[in-house]
């Protein structure tokens, strides 16, 4: 049976709290720091230990001679970090990642408007990708660019909704998937950049759903950088 959307949620924080602190943790600290009850803290922690994502282990109380009363603590899984999947906090992973950042910004602001070419290395490029991370930060890097094919007004429109759809979170990320698609029905779209774009728009959706929610903010922010750098704002 598979995650509901709200218990992926609870796992992507549980996750992002348990690499703060870098222990286990009391479901009391989870509820207040998720700001929801014990009961539901711990009702879900439970939940999600039944799908082999979180494991426990009793622990005793230090500073304290014989036996105490024992505390239950809860950590993710090897199982859980497959399924969300690379974080920043892999130094190999944001060091690659920073490198293609400032490459594509250089590129942008090198080329002025004129990002035909560098469309065109990207959708030769984004296949290749085998890191999610890498692949959806090409692909949305692609997409802004594919928009920039359309006449000044429309491009202006375009990209304003895009920044309305990026700030409304994950699922602004998830809804510029079909951007895509929305441009095949537009004259002045280059068709072959279209196509070579929605063929990798299933392989982007699924890339998403692997990237922890500390990616997908970072993946957000630089979303909107590109379309700073391809209005002519200062990156």
């Amino acid at each position: 049976m598979g995650m509901t959307e709200r218990q992926r949620a609870f796992l992507e924080q549980f996750w992002d709290l348990y690499r703060e602190v870098k222990a286990p943790l009391h479901y009391s600290a989870v509820a207040k720091k998720l700001k929801i009850s014990n009961i539901s803290a711990y009702d879900m922690l439970r939940l999600l230990k039944r799908q082999g994502m979180v494991a426990s282990q009793y622990l005793l109380p230090k500073k304290q001679p014989g036996p105490g009363r024992s505390t239950i603590v809860f950590y993710p899984t090897r199982r859980a970090a497959a399924l969300i999947g690379p974080t920043l906090a892999d130094e190999t992973e944001r060091r690659e990642w920073e490198r293609l950042q400032a490459k594509i910004l250089q590129a942008l602001r090198k080329r002025k408007g004129e990002y035909d070419q560098v469309l065109d290395e990207l959708l030769s490029r984004i296949p290749q990708r085998k890191s999610p991370l890498l692949y959806s930060t090409e692909m949305v890097t692609a997409i802004v660019l594919q928009m920039c094919q359309l006449r000044e007004e429309a491009r202006a429109r375009l990209l304003k909704e895009a920044r309305k759809l990026i700030l409304t979170g994950e699922s602004g990320l998830s809804a510029l998937a079909g951007l895509p698609l929305g441009l095949t029905l537009v004259e002045e779209a280059n068709r072959s950049f279209t196509n070579n774009l929605l063929s990798c728009v299933g392989r982007y959706q699924e890339h998403l759903t692997r990237l922890s929610a500390e990616s997908k903010e970072a993946l957000s922010d630089f979303f909107l950088e590109v379309v700073k750098a391809v209005e002519g704002e200062k990156v």
